[in-house]
């Protein structure tokens, strides 16, 4: 297949492309950000999405026959509003008219999120029912929206990828996975916390059976891509283990409560501090995606939640190793 992917150079979209060139498909992306992986330069093609006519050019000469669209600003900045997430609102609605003006392309996958709803113990009752988390939440609506009256001539599937992780992940480094390393991550005491995660080896398999699948399966559908949700202790225990060789301590919900208001006046004098009131909400509030159609759409991912992080961890071997404490002191150990 040509296959054209629009912000391939980001997370999700450089394992993508990854797999796709196992496959010999022919690959163009299309991203005003340079690749991650040096291989993957000679695929790139420069361009912001919000310039419309130099989109066109580039869907008229290279003739796509599938899209991937995954070109998004995803920050969730509360000081943010809908003028910030252009790229997600204009930028697809530059997609589709780019598909439009052409007659190759036979199919579309539009990456949504699943922030377009977001509620405790609640799931959307219809594709169409919404109930954002943040602007960038409401600017996917926007993009769910204008996909749907787009009155596309080809097969057209909207993906909502969950808490999707594993290598190549550009905050966790940083924030999540730099905690871990440094034995400072403390969870919450109490009741189980059920969290949508997605290793990001299934969701491309599950990109790749939507773009395989028969139009009927997927043709005007919306799925969620990710893992069965799980409880969120399993999930940071599994890295804290493999990173730095033990479970993740356990204390009371009041003290990360009380961390959390510390973070939080840190943050007004401009210091940065793990926990704040927003991640200890994040931290101790439930929100499983409702993946049940997927799966029965596309089969069990193949890859196991041990899998996925032993994958991750072999990646932060090679590209941040000082987050492996775990391999550095088993080394010195057979040093000595």
């Amino acid at each position: 297949m040509k296959i054209l992917i629009s912000g391939g150079s980001g997370f999700i979209g450089t394992n993508l492309i990854d797999d796709l060139l196992k496959k010999q498909h022919e690959i163009l992306n299309v991203d005003k950000n340079p690749p991650h992986k040096n291989e993957h330069k000679v695929y790139w093609t420069v361009c912001d999405i919000l310039d419309r006519t130099k989109l066109q050019d580039i869907f008229s000469k290279f003739r796509p026959n599938v899209v991937v669209h995954m070109a998004a600003r995803t920050d969730t900045d509360p000081k943010n509003n809908l003028d910030d997430y252009k790229t997600n609102t204009e930028g697809t609605k530059n997609i589709l008219e780019s598909v439009k003006t052409i007659d190759s392309v036979e199919r579309i996958v539009i990456t949504s999120t699943q922030f377009v709803y977001q509620a405790e113990n609640s799931e959307p009752q219809s594709d169409e029912d919404y109930l954002p988390h943040t602007v960038y939440g409401e600017s996917k609506v926007l993009a769910e929206q204008v996909t749907r009256k787009a009155d596309l001539n080809c097969v057209w599937t909207i993906i909502r990828p969950t808490n999707v992780w594993g290598p190549w992940h550009l905050r966790y480094p940083y924030e999540f996975w730099k905690t871990v390393s440094k034995g400072l991550y403390f969870h919450p005491s109490g009741r189980k916390v059920i969290r949508s995660y997605g290793y990001v080896g299934n969701v491309v398999w599950q990109i790749e059976r939507i773009l395989e699948s028969n139009p009927i399966v997927v043709n005007k559908k919306t799925f969620y891509v990710g893992d069965e949700p799980c409880d969120l202790k399993d999930w940071v225990n599994g890295f804290s283990k493999e990173q730095i060789g033990r479970e993740v301590i356990v204390v009371p919900r009041i003290f990360l409560r009380v961390l959390g208001y510390f973070g939080d006046l840190l943050k007004i004098v401009g210091i940065t501090f793990p926990i704040t009131s927003s991640r200890f909400k994040s931290m101790t509030t439930s929100n499983a995606a409702p993946m049940q159609n997927t799966f029965e759409a596309f089969g069990i991912p193949p890859y196991s939640l041990e899998q996925g992080i032993q994958a991750t961890v072999e990646w932060m071997r090679d590209y941040h190793p000082h987050l492996v404490k775990r391999r550095t002191e088993h080394a010195q150990s057979i040093r000595h």
